[in-house]
């Protein structure tokens, strides 16, 4: 990587540590780390690495990008935080493990609001439920449907509707 800028910004990945995270190149990841690029940059429609790594469920990635210092609460691009992209396409193992990193559950930002609102809107019930049994507010507002209760019967989710509706 001689002379190489490891953290210059293009495209809408933003930096090559993102592009390479949300494709899943944990090698290549390893490597660009290695070679002091930014764990934190914020750019793309991703916001961060982390972020799009979560974004696709790239486990390995999100792990190496959390043990060397990547923010879990960082507010950024399109789905807010790490836990709201993972929470949205559905990739629970990949939330558990930003949950036992400590991710904020009732972040807000991004256009879907909470991981909770992200995951109702997509009729992930697992992570609905796991994310209640962690304490998930589903009362709160923001994003384009306001609520988590909004954004599953928008979609017609009967299956996301009744437990939030049996809660309150």
């Amino acid at each position: 990587m001689r002379g190489a800028s490891v953290d210059a910004e293009a495209g809408k990945y933003g930096t090559a540590l993102q592009a390479a995270s949300r494709e899943g190149h944990l090698e290549v990841v390893e490597l660009l780390l290695d070679n002091g690029a930014n764990v934190d940059a914020e750019a793309g429609i991703y916001g961060t690495a982390l972020q799009a790594a979560s974004r696709k469920g790239h486990l390995e990635v999100v792990e190496l990008l959390l043990d060397n210092g990547a923010n879990v609460d960082a507010e950024t691009g399109i789905y807010g935080t790490a836990l709201q992209a993972a929470s949205r396409k559905g990739h629970m193992e990949t939330v558990e493990l930003l949950i036992n990193h400590g991710s904020n559950i009732n972040a807000v930002g991004g256009k879907h609001g909470t991981a909770l609102q992200a995951a109702s809107e997509e009729n992930h019930l697992e992570i609905v439920d796991l994310l209640l049994a962690q304490g998930a507010d589903f009362n709160i507002e923001g994003g384009k449907y306001r609520t988590a209760l909004q954004a599953a019967s928008e979609e017609g989710h009967f299956r996301v509707v009744e437990p939030c509706s049996v809660l309150h």
